[in-house]
């Protein structure tokens, strides 16, 4: 934990990318981070090169004291643990000040002090007068770095301070650089700066100082990412980030679009060549570590990030990528992929089967059904966005490539059991013809999917021998109402694993038993048709399933 410079990257230290991800980031609503959590985002951050990680705030926050005291056994390759914490306080000395030692204790190499650098806030937050707030700014940095410690100064409030009082503004930036600080760190903490206003602000800054100047911004006009690279273009040398965007109100500025940015566009290779196809992938990690959702439509690494709709952009990425693809994904460990839908051409659905592993090309006559087909299906709520599996039943079906269905249905029936306690129970019974062979089975669930899915298990195990690796693991409804006063349609996605892969299927029907039932059919025969047909090429139906 004695690493004191970033990352190895070409820029070295005249570079920093800075992440708060567990000190600003945390402060996100729904947020909590074990100290175990911690730990591991710390490696992540780490594993994509970022030159410092800030730890939390020791002394202030007993879970980021034990954090500081545990990570003294990280093995950070490319990071320095920063610990977080305000200068001393009004009336005292900087070495008596029991934030200030704590921050030391951290034995964190570096340490980011925050001070108050709008006149309003010295005055009515920290009532004292603009003097004192100096000197107290000066004095911890002073005391810190002749114990050795690296120090930046954030300062809070600083662009409604400058365009308040730039004098004061600018007065508390002296007191830290002269005392020893490396950088001063302009901070947008209301979060209301517009990127041309902003840079305008750093540029006149630097200027004025002749400082080495750093940037942080909250994301309150959504902003955020877009004054942080206007910020660097102006002259500022260190960003301050948050993994996936995450911080309080707005949030932060998304570290993996601020590096994608400054990597892709302006050629700045601030993190090491290695790391940045990790980026998507560490994304991921730490918004699991979060436990919030990853954003599919987040830039550079979001799922969605490189996914095509339209079958105009189809038509041109099948010529070159790289015309609807600000940038080859794979630079930034993502990858492309073709939606089908109802706006899906000819170029979309080959696109698409060819990363599904079906060969369409070379076969306009069932690329120009398939189309027809999707189009018509969709007109009636289907949709395969989400639906691959039944997608691929559909193309394969065209090609004539799908084998018997592994079963067919002669009726199924599903009662539900409301019993005096308020128990609710379904059953349900599937009536089959498997290898030749009539089979009744019977099986009770917590609801009519659950027991359909249970009955059809009952009846097809002894037969289907794989059937036991399948599990349902997700199941997602949507009533579709095209026009006020007519019927609903349900349309009903199911999500299936067999324990190596998933896959996803949709049905629909006006009845949301018939629809669910579509669905699980759907799953199991995609099932069998890769048990016997293995995906070898490059890389659900719609309408009734086969069964």
């Amino acid at each position: 934990m004695t690493r004191t410079t970033p990352a190895d990257t070409p820029l070295g230290d005249s570079f920093h990318v800075f992440d708060t991800t567990l000190r600003d980031g945390a402060q996100r609503e729904g947020i909590t981070y074990s100290v175990a959590d911690k730990l591991a985002v710390a490696r992540l951050l780490d594993e994509v090169g970022v030159g410092f990680i800030e730890g939390g705030w020791p002394g202030a926050m007993p879970k980021d004291t034990e954090f500081f005291a545990k990570a003294r056994e990280l093995d950070l390759q490319h990071a320095a643990l920063v610990a977080f914490g305000s200068t001393r306080r009004a009336g005292t000395t900087a070495d008596r000040d029991p934030q200030v030692r704590a921050l030391l204790d951290s034995a964190a190499p570096v340490v980011t002090l925050v001070a108050k650098s709008d006149r309003r806030h010295i005055e009515r937050a920290l009532r004292t007068d603009v003097p004192e707030a100096c000197a107290m700014v000066r004095d911890t940095v002073s005391f810190l770095v002749g114990e050795g410690r690296r120090v930046f100064l954030d300062a809070e409030h600083f662009f409604d301070g400058y365009a308040h009082d730039p004098d004061t503004a600018l007065a508390v930036l002296t007191a830290a650089v002269e005392a020893g600080a490396d950088v001063a760190v302009l901070c947008d903490t209301n979060g209301g700066q517009l990127p041309l206003h902003l840079a305008d602000t750093v540029g006149e800054v630097i200027a004025r100082t002749g400082f080495r100047v750093g940037i942080h911004c909250q994301d309150d006009t959504g902003c955020a990412v877009a004054n942080s690279i206007a910020a660097v273009q102006a002259g500022a040398t260190h960003v301050q980030c948050t993994a996936n965007g995450y911080g309080e109100r707005a949030g932060n500025a998304d570290l993996f679009s601020v590096v994608g940015n400054l990597v892709t566009k302006l050629g700045m290779p601030v993190i090491p060549a290695h790391a940045v196809p990790e980026l998507s992938r560490v994304s991921h990690a730490l918004a699991e570590i979060a436990n919030i959702a990853p954003d599919t439509h987040q830039a550079y690494v979001g799922s969605s990030a490189f996914a095509h709709k339209a079958g105009l952009h189809a038509s041109a990425i099948k010529v070159d990528p790289l015309l609807y693809n600000h940038i080859d994904p794979t630079v930034v460990g993502n990858d492309m992929r073709v939606l089908v839908t109802e706006m899906a051409g000819r170029a979309s659905l080959e696109l698409k089967g060819r990363e599904l592993g079906v060969d369409l090309a070379g076969q306009p006559e069932v690329l120009t059904a398939a189309v027809r087909k999707v189009k018509e299906l969709e007109s009636h709520g289907w949709s395969f966005e989400a639906a691959d599996a039944s997608l691929e039943l559909l193309l394969r079906h065209e090609l004539s490539e799908v084998d018997e269905p592994p079963f067919t249905l002669e009726s199924y029936r599903v009662i539900m059991d409301h019993s005096i306690d308020g128990t609710v129970v379904s059953e349900a019974t599937v009536k089959l013809h498997v290898n030749g062979a009539r089979v009744l089975a019977t099986a009770e669930g917590n609801g009519p999917v659950h027991a359909l899915d249970a009955a059809l298990r009952e009846a097809l195990l002894p037969h289907l021998p794989w059937l036991s690796a399948v599990q349902l693991t997700d199941y997602k409804v949507r009533i579709l109402v095209d026009h006020p006063g007519t019927d609903a349609v349900t349309r009903v996605l199911v999500e299936s694993t067999d324990g190596e892969r998933e896959w996803t299927t949709v049905g629909v029907h006006g009845n949301i038993v018939e629809a669910s039932w579509l669905a699980l059919c759907d799953a199991l025969v995609h099932k069998a048709m890769r048990a016997s047909r293995p995906l070898t090429a490059v890389g659900g139906h719609g309408g009734p399933p086969t069964t």
